[in-house]
């Protein structure tokens, strides 16, 4: 973590890519998880069930994230907080933890929680932690970062969010999984850095965004920068087409 240390006197907010792969994880890619640090702290956003792994591999320390952002209930982009609740209570994490995400967050999490550790849900810990469910257009500050989610479109059970972060004056916006939808030109107009899933090159029928769709709505969006990222695995052999950044595992991103 040195050189992103050292980065971050250069810049007030920096975006450690830990994950940028699809559910099945085209590419050898780790599934969703970006880790973001700021002057006053660090988050997650989404934390996909190989997110552990990845945090191991790029040296992250567990401890340091104090919040974690998630877009959508798919276990791509959320299933792997019952390992991050399990390392939290075995490491003797004491630093206070929220988790915010869309209706439906607390019932899912302690279920998938109970269904791969029975008796964890329940646990008593060292640490105090929250469950935040956010309500789609409501701005809500968590722990000094402003977040404001938007209702995107994409099956998983419950609505499906794309997040505008808003932290030392920059702005994150990052896609989650969805078809086109209008939402996503309000969630990401301005933004200093626009993550935008690009599932495929050319148009492709829903639930996903496809690089055609997206790429027909940039200039209305009006990102100062825009990398794709959960890219299939044709995609991946086709993305080099789009002229756009692309993300890419371990990859550090200052804005």
């Amino acid at each position: 973590m040195k050189g992103q240390i050292a980065c971050l006197e250069e810049s007030p907010v920096n975006i450690h890519i830990l994950g940028c792969g699809d559910a099945i994880g085209s590419g050898g890619r780790f599934n969703t998880c970006f880790y973001v640090q700021h002057q006053s702290g660090a988050f997650l956003v989404d934390c996909g069930a190989s997110s552990m792994v990845a945090i191991r591999k790029f040296e992250v320390d567990p401890n340091s994230i104090s919040v974690i952002l998630i877009t959508h209930l798919h276990g791509d982009h959320f299933g792997g907080l019952p390992f991050f609740m399990i390392d939290a209570q075995v490491t003797g994490r004491t630093t206070p933890l929220t988790i915010a995400g869309p209706p439906g967050l607390r019932d899912r999490l302690l279920a998938t929680m109970e269904n791969l550790f029975p008796g964890s849900s329940s646990k008593e810990r060292a640490f105090a932690w929250e469950v935040l469910e956010l309500e789609s257009g409501i701005r809500q500050d968590i722990k000094g970062v402003a977040v404001t989610p938007y209702l995107v479109k994409h099956p998983c059970g419950a609505p499906p969010f794309a997040l505008r972060i808003e932290a030392e004056g920059k702005v994150l916006c990052y896609s989650g999984d969805t078809e086109w939808v209008d939402n996503l030109i309000v969630a990401a107009k301005n933004a200093d850095l626009f993550i935008a899933e690009a599932y495929s090159l050319a148009k492709l029928p829903k639930p996903h965004l496809d690089f055609a769709t997206l790429s027909e709505h940039l200039p209305a969006i009006g990102a100062k920068r825009v990398v794709l990222t959960h890219m299939s695995a044709r995609m991946l052999a086709e993305a080099d087409k789009t002229g756009c950044e692309l993300a890419e595992d371990g990859k550090i991103i200052s804005i």
